[in-house]
């Protein structure tokens, strides 16, 4: 028997499987290795730095297009440098007395126009300091392209006598310069004997203390490289210690003016020991001494 009815639908069909959301294994591990740093700048910046590196190296490695490369730079720093801006033209020098602005253009040695960006002042300034009347130089590039050069020279303040030879001396005992004869500067004081450029400071305040000494002071004589001799004219000598030399020396002018000791006939007076200075006679003093000590005093019987 049919029914009289529709016949009734058909069932639905099964509902689809729901994915799974978690990502594959392989999908996890490459997640993972990106989320690294170091991997992310190899892969950023490595590989493309390296295949630039190849790329770059594939192309140098033919010796002739790098000849022409090397070249090329050369050429381009060579005419950077020689750009009208940085061209020097000429130089001045300030402070420089007239033979030491003769001679400096040689030590220098310059072809100008020259690029500063080539010039190496430092060099040239020690160039400059190493004359021996030069205590210091300044070098600047002025306006104009001028190369400026100021100069400060050593002063000399002693005469050193030494070995034959007599050099000029500033008051540090730098050597200056040479001279051939000790007349060629009379108005500086002299010093004589080897170590004597090492002590040239107290050298001079001792003859600034020998002032009242004046004219008859000849000079300071440096004894086995410690000490001083004081010289004054005829001959005479005053042995200074090694220490306190100053000290002892004054104590020389006052005997000289309480006594007028070095009017006398004497030689020397040493003043190495403090307690017990000692004066030494002059021959025909020492022989006249010897006689009046031999004749017998008034009252005397023998």
């Amino acid at each position: 028997m049919q029914p009289l009815g529709p016949p009734p639908p058909p069932p639905p069909p099964p509902p689809a499987p729901r994915r799974d959301p978690a990502p594959s294994r392989a999908a996890y591990r490459l997640t993972r290795l990106w989320l690294t740093p170091l991997f992310r700048a190899l892969v950023r910046v490595g590989l493309p730095g390296f295949a630039l590196a190849f790329a770059a190296g594939l192309w140098l490695s033919d010796p002739a297009r790098n000849a022409a490369l090397a070249e090329r730079l050369v050429t381009m720093v060579e005419e950077f440098r020689q750009r009208p801006e940085f061209l020097v033209r000429g130089m001045t020098i300030a402070g420089a007395s007239a033979p030491l602005r003769t001679a400096l253009p040689a030590v220098l040695d310059l072809d100008f126009p020259a690029s500063s960006l080539a010039l190496d002042l430092d060099g040239l300034r020690a160039r400059i300091e190493a004359i021996d009347v030069v205590r210091s130089a300044e070098l600047r590039i002025g306006a104009g392209g001028i190369l400026e050069i100021a100069v400060t020279e050593r002063v000399p303040a002693v005469v050193w006598r030494h070995a034959a030879r007599l050099d000029l001396l500033d008051d540090s005992g730098h050597r200056v310069a040479g001279i051939l004869d000790r007349a060629a500067r009379p108005d500086l004081p002299l010093v004589a004997g080897e170590g004597a450029e090492e002590a040239v400071p107290e050298a001079l305040a001792l003859l600034a203390a020998a002032g009242p000494f004046g004219s008859r002071v000849r000079g300071l004589v440096r004894m086995g490289a410690r000490r001083w001799d004081l010289v004054l004219d005829r001959g005479q000598r005053i042995l200074l210690p090694e220490t306190g030399a100053r000290t002892a020396l004054e104590r020389a002018l006052a005997l000289d003016a309480a006594e007028d000791l070095f009017g006398r006939d004497i030689v020397a007076l040493d003043l190495r020991l403090d307690r017990r200075p000692t004066l030494r006679l002059a021959p025909a003093a020492m022989a006249e001494l010897v006689r009046v000590r031999s004749q017998p005093l008034p009252g005397d019987r023998r």
